[in-house]
């Protein structure tokens, strides 16, 4: 299918996965939007596309080289890779800095959002009524999903499958990310935090020659959530693909309308200015869930009052985020032009 890559398109394609990861975890971001805006995003749905039946038959006939060929097995080890590489690296820097400079990163990702709409945009054609409608559409669907209101957390491993399922939304639909989905199911902490965090934690007492950690019910309990979530997200990631092909294949300038539109009517989940909404008990106090966290029930946003430092940098960062989008597109057309 795409054969013959270069090392520097293997080394790109495993940095993309890095991003894609990276912006997956994210809630607000989208890792459809890097596919998008890197250059990959039909080849990505095309691939898991071939994860079909004659894929099954190929894997239990042994036929494991065919199988690798028929899957674009290349492409999606290097991407993947890079996906993993990214949940245990650079999704936990991520972490730190939302914590430590929630202003900045997200301000860094409402310029790349913005650059990824003109990125999407600028080579899709004649606009007409039709494509207009579904550009509104989108628009509207994506706010009203920024507004919706976060549920309370759910362990139960038929609601964790589902979520699963619903979680990958965000790697194949630009613009829909799936950690803000789980974020309104309640299950965001559970999922992508603890239960991560669960599996790391294994791993590394295995390293240590310790296994007191197999009976620790809660442990186990977690590692049990991740596997039907990772199943799940499986599940989701395969069938979703295929529905995508289908409509790319007979609907793509529509579709291109549609994602265009979510994008931009998701920009309200990133917006850098905002305060967390809590739920308060009768003496005031700040209820928290299960595990002692503070429930947060929505977000309340707001325009900057002056244009202090801290203003004018998390401005800059939005310039930034918007530079790194379209530096992507400067490159891509450097490669095309050193092709010629």
């Amino acid at each position: 299918m795409y054969e013959n890559r270069s090392l520097s398109d293997k080394v790109w394609l495993v940095l993309k996965g890095l991003g894609m990861g990276a912006a997956n975890k994210v809630p607000g971001v989208s890792g459809g939007v890097v596919a998008f805006v890197a250059g990959f995003y039909e080849e990505f749905i095309y691939s898991l596309q071939k994860i079909n039946k004659k894929a099954f038959k190929l894997l239990i006939g042994g036929r494991f080289k065919s199988l690798y060929r028929y899957t674009n097995g290349q492409f999606l080890t290097l991407l993947i890779t890079g996906m993993v590489i990214s949940y245990f690296s650079v999704s936990k820097l991520l972490d730190y800095l939302i914590v430590h400079y929630e202003l900045y990163v997200w301000s860094a990702f409402f310029g790349m959002i913005i650059g990824s709409i003109y990125f999407i945009a600028k080579d899709f054609g004649e606009w007409n009524k039709k494509y207009i409608a579904y550009l509104m559409a989108g628009v509207i669907a994506g706010v009203a999903i920024s507004f919706l209101e976060p549920a309370k957390e759910n362990s139960n491993l038929i609601f964790v499958f589902f979520c699963g399922i619903i979680s990958v939304s965000g790697m194949t639909l630009p613009g829909l990310s799936g950690s803000f989905i789980l974020i309104l199911l309640g299950n965001y902490v559970l999922l992508l935090v603890d239960s991560v965090n669960a599996l790391f934690d294994s791993i590394a007492n295995v390293f240590q020659g310790d296994f007191s950690w197999l009976y620790d019910p809660h442990r186990i309990e977690l590692l049990k959530v991740l596997a039907v979530f990772s199943i799940g997200s499986l599940v989701g990631l395969v069938s979703l693909s295929h529905l995508l092909a289908y409509v790319l294949k007979r609907f793509k300038k529509a579709t291109y309308a549609v994602i265009i539109g979510f994008i931009a009517g998701s920009l309200g989940v990133v917006w850098p200015w905002k305060e967390e909404k809590y739920v308060y008990d009768n003496l005031g106090n700040i209820v928290v869930d299960a595990n002692g966290r503070d429930i947060i029930t929505g977000y309340t946003r707001y325009f900057p009052e002056s244009f202090g430092t801290e203003t004018i940098l998390a401005i800059v960062f939005m310039v930034v985020g918007v530079f790194i989008v379209l530096s992507l597109d400067w490159y891509d057309n450097y490669k095309k032009q050193q092709n010629v």
